[in-house]
């Protein structure tokens, strides 16, 4: 799968997820897999999707431990 067609789902996802919260998790589960098939592929990862990445893992790591 080319780059861009991978930026262009992780953009519908992030999209999906600010109009549907309910589904965060879910969408952060396909965000995920998204950037792991990029860096599967050794393509360039957006820097500030990583790090929003790494925030949600730390929001429902939270969660999780309330």
């Amino acid at each position: 799968m080319a780059f861009d067609e991978l930026e262009a789902e992780v953009s519908l996802l992030i999209s999906q997820m600010e109009n549907q919260p309910e589904d965060r998790h879910e969408i952060y589960l396909v965000i995920r897999e998204k950037l792991n098939e990029m860096r599967a592929f050794g393509l360039p990862l957006p820097e500030d999707l990583v790090a929003f990445e790494k925030a949600l893992e730390a929001e429902f790591a939270a969660e999780k431990g309330d």
